[in-house]
Parts: structure tokens; sequence; C-alpha cells
């Protein structure tokens, strides 16, 4: 597909691992790809930024514009038929920004003080344009995050949850999972790859 790496070309990323059927657009940034894991079926869009312990499982969108940070410590880990739209920004480190410690990556690290904990996005869940999660943040599976919403805590399975700060404010209807049996069940009929 045009205006995607080719198989070989993403051979050449140096990426820790990149399973199959998998686009990856050439106007995406990718730094410290030997700490980047990717499964099957994953589509990364244009303008995207991904650096750090990043582990994409299967059947992943990440939007135009959207940016993955696993650095300074924690990992992002988006489990199977999780997506994130435009504009979203996930964070597994972060300055801390009391006045008590100075900010931003060119100050040395004993006058600092970054928050770091690990970011997991459970199957199903999907993130609204603009939207932004912080160091900790875990959405339970069938999670739904509103647009322009942020979440730094954890989620319970299958709400749909808007807000700064996001608040569950109904239940998300979980049609999905069957879906998701028929939609694999056709891939094994028509022999193809699945996860």
């Amino acid at each position: 597909m045009e205006g995607f790496y080719s198989s070989e070309e993403l051979k050449s990323l140096g990426l820790k691992a990149v399973g199959r059927d998998v686009l990856i657009s050439k106007k995406a940034s990718i730094y410290l790809p030997e700490k980047i894991s990717i499964g099957d079926h994953v589509r990364i869009d244009d303008f995207c930024f991904l650096v750090g312990n990043i582990t994409l499982e299967n059947y992943i969108h990440i939007s135009p514009y959207s940016s993955i940070h696993g650095t300074g410590g924690g990992t992002v880990t988006m489990k199977d038929f999780a997506g994130l739209s435009s504009y979203s920004t996930v964070y597994a480190a972060s300055d801390e920004y009391s006045g008590e410690k100075m900010t931003n990556p060119l100050i040395d690290e004993e006058y600092r003080k970054v928050v770091c904990s690990d970011i997991i996005m459970e199957k199903h869940s999907v993130v609204g344009v603009h939207s932004v999660l912080l160091p900790g943040a875990y959405l339970a599976e069938g999670t739904a995050i509103g647009a322009m919403s942020l979440v730094s805590k954890s989620t319970e399975a299958w709400g749909i949850y808007i807000g700064v700060p996001a608040r569950r404010i109904k239940d998300r209807k979980k049609d999905c999972l069957y879906l998701e049996r028929e939609f694999l069940r056709q891939k094994i009929e028509k022999k193809e790859f699945i996860v």
C-alpha cells in the first residue's frame, strides 16, 4: 500500500518484533525501535510518534497524529483490538509539576522528579480524539474513553468514560465480543492468517 513501509523496509527499522500484515506510515516517527514490539494486523497512520518500551498486540489501529511515550522506566501495552483516535497521547512518564523540582529533559536528573508508571490498554479498549493517558492509566477490557478526556487512574471494564478527569458515565455494550468471535471464525474458514 502506497505511503506505508513494505515488509522488507519494516525489517530494516530495527523493531524488537514485528508481525504480519503491519502497516506503518512512512510519515510516522519511531525512536528507540529496538524497544518496540508490534504484533499482527497493526496499522500506524501518518504523523504518529512512538518512542520507548511499547508493545502493540494484534488488530491495533493508531490514528494520525497520535503519540505513545514508553520512556522513563514506564511501558505502554495495547492489547488486541485496542485503538487510539487522532491526536491521542499516551505518557508512561511525566515530569512532576509542583515546582519542588525543575522540569524538562535537558535538566540533570538530580534536579528533576519524573513520575513513571506502566500504561495498559486491555482488549477492546478505545481512546477518543484528543485524549490523554497519564502514567498509571489502566483501561480495563472494553473501556471507551470519550473525546478530549484525561485518564490517570484505572477504569472498570466495559464502561464509557468522559471528562477531565475522566469519569464513568454509563456501561458500554459487549456486542463486540460476539463480533470478535465471528470475525476470527471467518478468518479461520477462509484460511487467512489470524492471531
